[in-house]
């Protein structure tokens, strides 16, 4: 395949297909992907106990010992008593098995973690201050992550990103020049396309058009819902399934992760879509940064038939 251009399916954002790029020398040490291991975690019982303040905790029925705990970040950037940066940060810790990864738990406490989403973000909607949650979850230090036990974030705040404020006009525009949602729109085009990875009759999941990334997938609802809080049991299995396959394949490849889903508040006009971008080597660089475009030397193509296999 020989370079070229795509653009995004709606958005004003371009990518560069360019395999070439993977084919040229490197001499500079790869980083660790992973955090080191650590003598006493403060995510593992009984020192999650001091961790942070708790808000919300699902136990197992039987042994009555905690699963997933949602705690109040001891590090944040927003405060509710910070009008300045008014919002809320938290941390949900998935399990407390400190090796254990996400992809390795048991699908049904997938599904747990993903209603805690649910419910946590019902909860921080009905602060008439919000206008915006994201979840994003950081898995290996080339993520970002600092803490190796397995745990993401919730991150609500009094404004939106000026990216995701880009976003929100630009599927505005489309919708009135389409009369159509951009997102049902993609669902649609992708469905039978040979970047299609997965689907069932709740979601499907993807490879996009324009990734920015090597081994980029997307995990879309195929029922149009603007949060997570609206998802219904059967459609949160089709999300752990499927996130859980793909994870699986990241995870065979040694490669950092990020996930994440943002959610505008009292906006019907969003598609909730939970994206998931590998963090293969140095993603980010001098074209990235100073000019705002990306060249993937994977296209989504090739990037579908890894899942697939």
């Amino acid at each position: 395949m020989k370079s070229h251009l795509r653009q995004d399916y709606f958005l004003d954002r371009y990518v560069i297909i360019s395999p070439n790029v993977s084919k040229r020398p490197h001499d500079c040490p790869k980083p660790v992907q992973v955090c080191a291991p650590v003598k006493a975690c403060v995510f593992c019982p009984p020192a999650d106990k001091s961790a942070g303040r708790e808000i919300l905790t699902v136990k197992n029925a039987k042994s009555k010992s905690w699963q997933i705990k949602v705690i109040a970040n001891k590090f944040p950037a927003l405060s509710p008593k910070n009008k300045n940066a008014y919002g809320y940060q938290e941390v949900v810790i998935e399990s407390p098995q400190h090796e254990i990864d996400l992809a390795d738990l048991p699908l049904g406490h997938i599904v747990k973690l993903f209603e805690v989403y649910a419910e946590r973000t019902k909860k921080l909607s009905q602060d008439k201050k919000i206008s915006y949650i994201e979840i994003f979850k950081n898995k290996g230090r080339e993520a970002g992550a600092s803490l190796a036990h397995s745990h993401s974030q919730i991150f609500a705040s009094q404004f939106l990103t000026p990216m995701v404020k880009s976003e929100t006009e630009q599927a505005v525009k489309y919708r009135l020049e389409h009369d159509s949602c951009p997102y049902c729109d993609i669902v649609k085009k992708e469905k039978n396309s040979q970047r299609l990875v997965w689907q069932d009759n709740n979601f499907m999941a993807f490879c996009p058009w324009a990734s920015q990334h090597p081994y980029e997938i997307w995990l879309m609802s195929k029922r149009h819902i603007d949060n997570i809080g609206l998802l219904k049991k059967t459609e949160l299995v089709s999300l752990a399934t499927m996130l859980k396959k793909a994870l699986t394949k990241i995870n065979s490849l040694g490669l950092a992760y990020n996930y994440f889903f943002h959610q505008i508040i009292r906006d019907p006009d969003q598609h909730f879509c939970l994206k998931i971008v590998p963090r293969q080597g140095p993603w980010v660089a001098g074209m990235e940064i100073g000019f705002g475009l990306y060249i993937n030397s994977l296209s989504p193509e090739e990037a579908t038939k890894f899942y697939k296999k």
